[in-house]
């Protein structure tokens, strides 16, 4: 007997298809899906949350020396006129030395990103930015959660899809 649903695609697709539809699921909020689709979705996703619930607080606060451009009023990159060796000007940013605080993983904390990595996909905002979705578990959906003892998503039964009559499901985080 299978452990999982095959769901009519072969295992790399299948395997796909959900690292997508969970990824767009802590993104989003909700996903419509087929209720095979969102029952095996909702099994990783609870996974996951658990897991990110387990180690949000496992983590140690250091402080960073950083070299980095310094900028003007305007957000840009404050330039000086140099002399190279052979006697001609060029531009040269200005560096500043600045001393952050930085969260640092301990562990097992870097063990759970690295689960989290492995399930989800990399997504970009509407801007280009890459999104950070371990961080957005971490820091926003574990404290959320944390004092609850698992089921972070429902399913709600929309109706019939009207091609194949195949049961549509809202999933969604509570």
């Amino acid at each position: 007997m299978a452990r999982n649903r095959k769901l009519g695609k072969t295992t790399s697709q299948r395997l796909a298809m959900l690292k997508t539809q969970t990824t767009d699921l802590i993104l989003n909020g909700k996903i419509k899906t087929t209720e095979a689709r969102a029952k095996e979705v909702k099994a990783i996703a609870d996974s996951i949350i658990a897991l990110a619930v387990k180690e949000k607080d496992n983590y140690e606060e250091v402080e960073v020396k950083v070299v980095r451009a310094k900028l003007d009023s305007k957000g840009n990159k404050v330039t000086e006129v140099a002399k190279s060796k052979n006697g001609k000007e060029y531009l040269k940013v200005v560096k500043e030395e600045v001393t952050e605080k930085r969260q640092k993983d301990l562990p097992t904390r870097l063990n759970a990103r690295r689960k989290i990595m492995s399930k989800v996909n990399k997504v970009k905002d509407s801007e280009g930015k890459n999104v950070d979705l371990p961080a957005k578990l971490f820091n926003e959906l574990a404290p959320k959660y944390a004092d609850r003892v698992g089921g972070y998503t429902r399913i709600i039964k929309i109706g019939k899809r009207r091609g194949d009559s195949a049961e549509i499901v809202l999933l969604e985080l509570l």
